[in-house]
């Protein structure tokens, strides 16, 4: 293993990424060799099925969001279909594959569009291909609802027509976070890092959180040291390298990251002696970082735009019959009850349409949905002028290897 202590640190960069490198060469080579195939899942879908389509990441180091999202929005499209479906036609799903890669995802768009004639698209996963998928999207004039991303590019003010979101935006999840590491943690903002993924998705989350901070007094926001890191891969020792060499060390890390890439860094960090809160936005995953992590998690805080699924809410318990009801021993994850909420949500929307639904009969019911309850515990809202249902945020933390509910108020009583 690699330790690196603070007296030891190396005068440059370059010195210290070369250590890390070093320990990381055989774990990069593992996580990524069984992960080379892709594939296409096309689901049940007969001629006269409401056919719903999603480009998701089904193969590589980020499968494990797309097939969440998957395994909810086919929970909640079951139960529908057990009930007759819409209009007494069955619902189906076109899952196809892009790797977390936009390049992938513009093929498949036109395909699930044009090919596949599907009605809307539906928990999409990520930032970057949600910017090559948007356009097409608004071009094609189809309802791009539900995608497991909080990036300030779906949320445009006006929004666009075809774009419509349920969860909390990452600007939303880290100034939740900066709010209680400044006024429950007592930390100064230039007390708190970022690890972030160096492309739309880190973006999105570092410049929420550098907005936030300025809010609680940041003057100069070169003073906040920003680590970062490529793509899919695992090299994460420049952007620790850049956290390591500031003085004094940051007291807080805010990670808009993969679970693969954190799990690798937390342990890093704290072999070379940075002792600071560990804090993840709800994309990371929290249920595969909790199991990469093991013993080395506890106190890794994640923010979630979901409420715990094993919590005594309506939507919860509907959530744990539905995934069980296909397999009673089938993992629940955050991923799965936003994918299962999403579907709900458009599942709702498309019981009030009179007649055979269309892409523009879709948009037209979510935004007369208004103000309603699905048994969060608090009301959504979209409507024309709003196309976000939520704005809440869960705090969340590891502990024994266990993702579980967490309060802001206890922050300053973890070690």
């Amino acid at each position: 293993m690699i330790s690196i202590t603070r007296n030891s640190i190396p005068e440059t960069r370059n010195t210290v990424s070369l250590l890390l490198r070093t320990g990381i060469l055989t774990i990069l080579t593992l996580f990524f060799s069984p992960l080379t195939h892709a594939f296409t899942q096309e689901l049940s879908c007969a001629e006269n099925s409401l056919r719903l389509g999603m480009s998701t990441a089904l193969t590589g180091p980020a499968a494990h969001l797309g097939k969440n999202m998957r395994t909810g929005i086919l929970a909640a499209l079951n139960e529908a279909n057990a009930k007759n479906g819409i209009a007494e036609k069955k619902l189906c799903l076109i899952a196809l594959d892009d790797g977390y890669e936009p390049s992938r995802t513009v093929p498949n768009m036109h395909s699930l569009i044009k090919e596949k004639n599907v009605l809307a698209l539906i928990g999409n996963v990520g930032t970057p291909t949600a910017i090559a998928a948007i356009p097409i999207a608004n071009r094609l004039k189809t309802p791009f609802f539900g995608a497991f991303t909080g990036a300030g590019v779906l949320r445009k003010t006006p929004p666009d027509r075809y774009v419509i979101n349920y969860r909390a935006s990452y600007a939303e999840e880290t100034a939740a976070m900066v709010q209680a590491l400044i006024v429950n943690g007592g930390l100064k903002p230039e007390e708190i890092a970022f690890f972030s993924q160096r492309d739309a998705y880190g973006d999105a989350g570092f410049i929420g959180g550098i907005t936030a901070l300025k809010k609680h007094g940041l003057k100069n926001e070169n003073a906040i040291v920003h680590g970062r890191y490529e793509r899919n891969t695992l090299a994460v020792e420049n952007g620790l390298a850049d956290i390591l060499l500031t003085d004094p060390l940051p007291r807080a890390v805010i990670m808009v990251a993969a679970y693969a890439p954190c799990a690798l860094f937390i342990r890093l960090a704290e072999e070379s002696g940075l002792k600071a809160h560990f804090l993840n936005v709800s994309f990371v995953g929290a249920v595969p970082l909790a199991r990469e992590l093991g013993a080395d998690g506890d106190g890794v805080i994640v923010t979630q735009v979901v409420p715990h699924f094993s919590s005594d809410l309506p939507i919860a318990h509907d959530f744990r019959r539905a995934i069980h009801g296909n397999d009673p021993d089938a993992t629940l994850t955050f991923g799965a009850f936003e994918g299962y909420i999403a579907a709900r949500i458009l599942l709702r929307a498309l019981k009030q349409i009179p007649g055979p639904p269309d892409r523009e009969t879709i948009i037209d019911s979510l935004e007369r949905l208004g103000e309603f309850d699905i048994g969060l515990g608090a009301p959504l809202n979209l409507d024309s002028k709003e196309h976000q249902a939520s704005h809440r945020v869960w705090p969340t933390i590891i502990r024994k290897g266990r993702v579980v509910p967490f309060q802001w108020k206890e922050l300053p009583r973890l070690p």
